[in-house]
């Protein structure tokens, strides 16, 4: 492990200086920051927050820290789900949150620059005012721009339009040194010698601290429908995506869920929106597609295609949100699953495993097998379209320890069953503190060596985020 050194007054203060003031400590500092939204993964409060507004104010700060060997945890909104934005040595935090400025649109190149600080959801809005959209649109829309590049996260509109690494075209970016660089460029294709810009997507901050990004941009659709598809039982539902998928029908989002997931979302929501049986028929499960065109002609027969085949592949029936209203009221209860579950669960845990889709049914039937022989409630939902599986281990009764402890078991065998099949550990919430463990098994030592030894050419003296995805810190709560 490399050696660290404490923050002493006289670096804090040099730190004001570096960050024109934006430096906190001690008590000023919230107690939000010593956790993200996945609090198992560990608690701890940095020695100093700093809250820079420009490059240049990072850059200073990335130098003060390298030269006296301090650890340096870049963070946005904490809204992670794996431990990576928490300070696992205490030293120096960079809260980007204020960086948070929508610098530009290139409507020629349809890119616009942004800081890392920006929300999706205000950069979603903002397109949308403007005819524009920006495809990837993870679940937790009050994420940061920095963060969701950070994690790759893609989301519910990843099976049309792929991942946020497909986004990006450039950035800039400081590295551990303060060193300031830009990787990428406006062009839409390149075979430039390596790619960086790569290896800084999904990162997690080990590598750099992004603090400005030019992100592709398309045209917003012109019409858009959702179905709610209600079928009696899981399996079904999921042997009708790759049928859906094989007729070229083109879903903008392709999700399938569970009834006690929605049953729970919908208590938190305080409205119903699925039908829970139908001409006397139970509802076990639920596809909810978005398709998008160009017109209502089209996608009229988009969706009169769509029904068809789902209906003769075993759907109970097809309701279609074709306004604005109706979408939005589909789509409440898929965006509250977490915070659902969260309002109802003591402990809980969760794995965004990604397996092939004809797997999906599959292994989520061995998931939720295993789950009860570990003594876990299990709830499940996720991007059938990717095989992006979303499998929470819930408990109301255990001690956290034991809770752990199964958990534990649970994820050993559950990471194995899934790279046998043709799987990876994370689909787009990272791999932070907590899935260290599995990332090594599923991937093995050659790949995870290959991963330490950049960051060491990026990060020489291992500042920047320690103790995450492929430099594990021994003795570390």
């Amino acid at each position: 492990m490399a050696q660290y050194n404490q923050v002493t007054p006289e670096i804090i203060e040099q730190l004001k200086v570096a960050a024109n003031g934006h430096v906190y400590v001690g008590e000023d500092i919230n107690e939000d920051y010593m956790r993200d939204e996945m609090p198992i993964y560990g608690k701890k409060m940095p020695d100093v927050l700093i809250q820079p507004l420009t490059t240049e104010e990072v850059s200073a700060v990335m130098k003060i820290c390298n030269d006296n060997l301090i650890p340096v945890t870049p963070r946005g909104a904490g809204t992670g789900l794996v431990g990576a934005s928490v300070a696992v040595l205490g030293g120096v935090m960079l809260d980007t949150q204020k960086m948070n400025k929508i610098l530009e649109y290139d409507y020629e190149n349809m890119v616009v620059r942004v800081q890392p600080g920006v929300l999706l959801n205000d950069l979603a809005e903002d397109c949308v005012r403007q005819g524009l959209l920006y495809p990837p649109d993870p679940g937790e829309k009050f994420a940061c721009l920095g963060g969701n590049v950070s994690t790759n996260a893609g989301g519910m509109r990843a099976v049309k339009y792929g991942a946020t690494r497909d986004y990006v075209r450039a950035m800039k970016v400081v590295l551990a040194n303060g060193e300031v660089v830009d990787f990428g460029a406006q062009v839409s294709k390149t075979s430039t010698g390596y790619s960086l810009i790569n290896l800084m997507v999904g990162a997690e901050g080990t590598l750099g601290v992004i603090t400005e990004l030019t992100l592709k941009i398309i045209p917003a659709p012109k019409a858009v429908v959702s179905l709610i598809i209600p079928f009696e039982d899981l399996e079904t539902a999921i042997s009708t995506v790759p049928k859906i998928k094989m007729a070229q029908l083109d879903p903008q989002a392709l999700e399938f869920m569970e009834r006690e997931i929605i049953l729970s979302s919908e208590r938190f929501i305080g409205r119903e929106t699925f039908p829970k049986s139908l001409d006397g028929q139970e509802i076990g499960a639920y596809l909810l597609v978005t398709f998008d065109g160009k017109d209502e002609e089209e996608l009229n027969n988009v969706v009169e295609q769509a029904c068809e085949l789902v209906l003769e592949a075993g759907a109970i029936d097809v309701l279609v949100a074709d306004t604005s209203t109706k979408i939005k009221d589909a789509w409440a209860a898929r965006s509250s699953f977490l915070e659902a579950i969260e309002s109802e669960t003591k402990l809980l845990d969760e794995c965004d495993v990604v397996v092939p889709i004809n797997k999906i049914a599959e292994f989520l039937t061995f998931a939720k097998e295993f789950g009860a022989e570990c003594g876990l409630e299990i709830k499940s939902f996720g991007h059938a379209g990717d095989g992006n599986l979303h499998i929470y281990q819930c408990s109301n009764d255990l001690e956290e320890e034991e809770f752990k402890r199964r958990v534990d078991k649970y994820f050993n065998v559950l990471y194995k069953r899934a790279t046998e099949i043709g799987g990876l550990v994370s689909g787009e919430h990272g791999i932070g503190r907590g899935k260290m463990k599995y990332l090594r098994e599923c991937l093995g030592e050659t790949s995870i060596n290959l991963m330490f030894g950049i960051k060491k050419v990026f990060d020489p003296n291992l500042i920047l985020n320690p103790g995450k995805v492929c430099y594990p810190i021994e003795g570390v709560d």
